[in-house]
């Protein structure tokens, strides 16, 4: 009897790290659209397709989300509930997050805007992985086409996000400073959240997408 509540405790914890983690995810990428100073690649993406389309930036990445989990069915990889619920929540996160937190015109408060997003979705990252459902879309993305083509993580990484991240800019979404500074933070604070969030037993899949997290760097880049 204790081990059965011992497992359904565990599975409730998994639950709320990765709940609380997608939300965050959103949070965070909002905070980075009000600094106003550059975004991760794929939200830089996100914002020049909401540009284009007058969608919300939160429903472009729904739909983006779900474009790209279409695409590992060719490539056999199997979504878990954390993929599904990755579409859907973080952008709905993320519109939420922007419709609560006015716009800012002030340096002084957009900078630690920028930093509190980019410690923020280290923190997310660190929650959502380690609750062990499923990879993001994306993630599912850059491993599925490691599979298929046989090509380093870090390439195949560093491929798809400087293609996102070009396609991004050409529509009219903002990189700058702060697109660099998540280049360089967000793998080593993935990292640390990662051990900080760590469950017992989670070492393989939380280990390989830490890894993927860290050669995020490799782009100058997300």
């Amino acid at each position: 009897m204790s081990a059965v509540k011992g497992s359904g405790g565990h599975l409730a914890r998994r639950l709320t790290m990765l709940y609380v983690g997608l939300v965050l995810y959103g949070a965070s990428a909002a905070l980075m659209v009000r600094a106003g100073l550059g975004l991760d690649p794929w939200d830089v993406f996100h914002q020049g397709l909401s540009e284009r389309t007058g969608l919300s930036i939160g429903t472009i990445a729904i739909i983006a989300g779900a474009a790209v989990l279409l695409l590992w069915w060719p490539m056999r990889q199997r979504p878990g509930l954390g993929t599904f619920s990755n579409v859907f929540l973080v952008g709905l996160s993320m519109d939420a997050t922007l419709w609560l937190l006015p716009g800012q015109e002030l340096l002084a408060v957009r900078i630690p805007l920028l930093v509190s997003g980019v410690v923020l979705n280290g923190v997310a990252t660190g929650l959502y992985i380690s609750a062990r459902f499923g990879p993001g879309p994306r993630d599912g993305l850059m491993t599925g086409l490691h599979k298929v083509t046989g090509r380093s993580i870090r390439l195949v990484r560093t491929g798809i996000e400087v293609a996102v991240l070009g396609t991004g800019m050409l529509l009219g979404g903002s990189a700058g400073i702060g697109t660099v500074l998540y280049a360089l933070a967000i793998g080593p604070l993935s990292q640390f959240f990662l051990r900080v969030f760590a469950l017992p037993g989670g070492s393989g899949p939380t280990r390989v997408v830490a890894e993927g997290q860290k050669k995020r760097r490799a782009i100058l880049r997300w």
